[in-house]
């Protein structure tokens, strides 16, 4: 099936021309994501349930194992093991495996007992800011409690134990640096899907969908003509998401801009994979938005943006796995907060273009059987 790049770069140019001529559209697509951007970023806030945490434990003596205890004891943390030595407690948090790590040095019983200062070090995965703060407060309170119950068995002044907390990736846990990254991912997968998922259903309203079945062109050819717009508008809606979170709410970039718009590109072809998937099967432009919505309100809660995907069930879990909001977040906020590059984020892009490259294909299939 030959393309011819005229004719489809003339339905792109009338795709445009129908978002731009209607002011409803224009509105849609340009005044409500800067408002839920905005709303969002300043108002958004999330619980903290089941803190995964290791240990490195240099201290062998019973203060310290009693101190791991109250940790491991706690409902609002999970032990998830007793590591080694210090690389492998970095690694644990490079890597997301947990979301705290309990560094005890070698004297810290007998310190205690000798009534001098003991030493602990937390370290938190600054990147789920609000997350970290709240874990850092639930740690203090544990030390608090067991300062306290150690009180009685010293005189004079007690021995205490100083927490000594760092957050990586995020220094000051802004929740902002946060949230704002999972926004921009919302509100591109919106745009992109609203701009194709009404475009047949909008022909067929205005009675011109019947005028592409007598035009020369093939259904690859619409397809393509079809999609350009929604990547072109998403593409140009999160440019300016994530210029608003950089330049307005003040959240570091830290990684790479050829990275992160590849990975925006595999997103958009997933996304507007998906909206032509919709725009084919629905009949009129409320039938088009409905299916957005519906697809738009499981994707944003599987995707991990409110809801940790680690404390799901294990049967959802396994759902997510078709979500492309799920590796476009990682993208998001690995390239603003840790850095990642191109060969960090790999493990994401296979996964989008592979979820893009299915449904591309078909909405192709139905378009064939729409303009058959």
């Amino acid at each position: 099936m030959e393309l011819s790049l005229r004719r489809i770069v003339a339905l792109a140019i009338k795709e445009f021309l129908s978002l731009l001529r209607n002011p409803a559209s224009r509105a849609v697509l340009i005044g409500p994501p800067i408002i839920q951007l905005l709303v969002f970023g300043y108002g958004a806030t999330y619980d903290l349930k089941h803190v995964p945490f290791v240990v490195y434990n240099q201290d062998a003596g019973r203060l310290s194992r009693d101190f791991i205890a109250r940790f491991a004891g706690s409902p609002s943390f999970e032990l998830i093991g007793n590591l080694p030595d210090q690389l492998a407690l970095q690694q644990a948090v490079d890597s997301e495996t947990v979301l705290m790590a309990v560094n005890i040095g070698p004297q810290f019983t007998s310190d205690l007992e000798r009534g001098r200062t003991a030493h602990v070090q937390f370290i938190f995965d600054g990147r789920d800011s609000n997350t970290a703060a709240l874990a850092l407060g639930y740690a203090q309170s544990i030390v608090t409690a067991f300062n306290r119950e150690r009180l009685p068995r010293n005189s004079g002044v007690p021995a205490s134990t100083i927490v000594l907390d760092r957050a990586w990736f995020n220094p000051n846990l802004e929740s902002r640096w946060f949230i704002v990254p999972g926004i921009a991912g919302i509100l591109t997968l919106l745009v992109s899907m609203l701009s194709t998922g009404l475009s047949v259903a909008r022909e067929r309203e205005m009675g011109t969908f019947d005028q592409l079945l007598v035009t020369p062109m093939n259904p690859g050819e619409i397809l393509v003509g079809k999609a350009l717009p929604g990547f072109v508008v998403g593409a140009l809606e999160a440019t300016l998401i994530i210029a608003v979170a950089i330049l307005w709410f003040k959240v570091p970039f830290t990684g790479s801009f050829p990275a992160l718009y590849l990975g925006l590109f595999c997103f958009l072809l997933s996304a507007v994979g998906i909206g032509l998937m919709i725009s084919a099967l629905a009949l009129t432009q409320q039938q088009g938005l409905l299916g957005t919505f519906l697809f738009m309100v499981p994707a944003i809660v599987l995707s991990g943006f409110a809801t940790p995907i680690a404390n799901m069930p294990k049967a959802v879990q396994y759902i997510t796995l078709v979500d492309p909001l799920r590796y476009f977040l990682i993208i998001l906020r690995a390239s603003f907060l840790e850095g990642a590059g191109v060969s960090l984020l790999w493990p994401q892009y296979w996964p989008l273009a592979t979820i893009g490259i299915v449904s591309m294909i078909v909405a192709a299939g139905l378009f064939r059987g729409r303009l058959g």
